[in-house]
This record gives C-alpha cells, structure tokens and sequence, in this order.
C-alpha cells in the first residue's frame, strides 16, 4: 500500500487568512445593512416652530436694568413681553412709575429696591387711556415739539372694520413672517419727510430712539391688548402721554436706524407681534 504525502498550511500563515476574512467580513456587513441603535442624523430645518423661535417668546431669564428715557412700554416692547404681565411680574403699581436703575426681572425671582438715583425719575404714562397730568420724563432740556394738527389727508382714509387705518401710503416691500425670521411687522415705502399717521384712537406711550433696530420709534397704546409702533421715523411730532385719534399725524417718515426711507409698522396683540394686514383695510 502506498500513501501519497499531503502537505499542511503553516498554522501562522492561516490564522492570518482566517482573521483578513472575518474583517471582510464585518466591513461587507456593515455596508449592507446599518446596525440598529447608531447615530441618527435629524433634519432640524423643520422641527421647529416659528412659535418656538426664541425672539418670538419673552425673555423668561435675567434682568435689565432700567436706563435714562426707558419706560415699561419700551422694555416691555424690546423683550417681547406684554405690558400688564412685565408690570405685575416685578410689583409695579399704579401710576407704573419706574427709574433709573432699578432692576427689571423677567424669571420671576424676588425683586430688589431700586436704588437712590440723583436725576428724575422715568415715568411711564398711566395706561388708563386718560392724558395724566404733565411730569418729567428726561433730565436734559428737550428739544421743542410741534403737535401735528388733529387729521392730515392722505389716502387711504377709510377704517377697517375693526377700527384701523393705514399709517402712511406706499407700496408695502416688506411683510410680516411668522416662520422666525426678524421682521416683526410690515415695511412701507415712501418719501423721506412723508406723513406717518397713527393707525388708531390711543395714546402715545414711547417716544424716542432708545430701541435698537428701530430708529426714531413711536408706541401708541390702543387699549390694555393692543399696542402698535412705527419705526425708522426722520421727526417726532408727538410725546409721551399725548393722545392722539386715528389719521392724525404723528411722525414724518425717514431712514433713522436704516438704510433705506421707509416706515416699519408693527402691531403686538398682549406683547406678541402679530401681522398688520389682518387688521389694516384692503387696498
């Protein structure tokens, strides 16, 4: 009988095969069908709201401290909150008188005593909607203001059916958006020193230009829901706690925190903005 000699691989060299195999094999497998539980790549373009967008929500955290011409309206209107609910949250009482240096909270925490504060105080028009007596509202002279007359003509003139009119003619350039983008409101084209006229019945409470982004700012107080404001302005025709009707004019319109002539119009319903075409008349 004769038996024919088999030779046998080197057991180095066939570990060696049998590993680049497995690890072939592993890397096939992974190709072909990702494991369960790896890492998930979300789509954040859309899993947001625009009523989550934070410049759309108040500011719940810190505090502000309150400067020379500010009023509660203005801080209120700056950081998204409604007037009444900014008021009670840090124990403001009637007649809302605040000053400078005290300490607005927005978390709710407990509220400080402002401090003593040699200039005048800042005084924040009694939202009543009765004109309050004459008080101080800066320590520096003011600059003279001329009061408009009662109504100017400009078209249109007619009111919607909830009671507004438009603030100034001009082809609308920019809308209100409600998908979290930084307009707020609208955008109306015009010529520089053109009318601006207050939208409705109210009272002025903010006159000034202490609001970034907004240039020379009027905001008229329409009732304990409804604010409106109009930026951009090039001269102010009206001061704090005046009374002003619906058409009368109460600005002339500019490109004061701007790069363009144009007036910016907004109208915040409890100190959420909300879109002004749905309350001004069809063209």
């Amino acid at each position: 009988m004769s038996f024919t000699a088999i030779q046998l691989p080197n057991r180095a060299s066939g570990a060696r095969s049998l590993l680049s195999g497995l690890v072939l094999s592993v890397l096939l497998s992974a190709c072909a069908s990702p494991p369960p539980g790896g890492v998930k790549v979300v789509d954040r373009s859309h899993s947001v709201g625009s009523s989550q967008m934070p410049h759309r929500q108040p500011v719940t955290s810190g505090q502000y401290q309150v400067r020379r011409g500010d009023t509660l309206y203005s801080i209120a209107f700056r950081f998204g909150w409604d007037w009444k609910a900014l008021a009670m949250r840090n124990g403001i009482a009637p007649p809302y008188l605040i000053r400078v240096g005290q300490i607005i909270r927005f978390d709710g925490q407990s509220v400080s005593r402002p401090p003593v504060v040699a200039s005048a105080p800042v005084i924040v028009t009694a939202p009543s909607g009765r004109p309050s007596a004459p008080v101080q509202t800066k320590p520096q002279t003011p600059a003279p203001i001329k009061t408009a007359p009662a109504v100017t003509a400009l078209p249109p003139t007619q009111k919607s059916a909830s009671g507004w009119l438009w603030p100034s003619s001009g082809a609308v350039i920019g809308r209100f958006s409600s998908n979290g983008s930084l307009n707020k409101g609208i955008d109306i084209a015009g010529e520089l020193g053109q009318p601006v006229l207050a939208a409705s019945d109210g009272s002025v409470v903010y006159a000034g230009s202490g609001l970034r982004g907004y240039g020379e700012l009027i905001i008229i107080k329409h009732s304990d829901t409804y604010v409106s404001a109009y930026g951009h302005n090039r001269r102010l025709l009206v001061q704090e706690g005046q009374q002003v009707k619906a058409g009368q004019k109460i600005a002339e319109m500019g490109s004061t925190g701007t790069d363009r002539v144009k007036l910016h119009f907004e109208v915040r319903r409890q100190g959420k903005p909300v879109d002004p075409l749905q309350y001004l008349p069809r063209r």
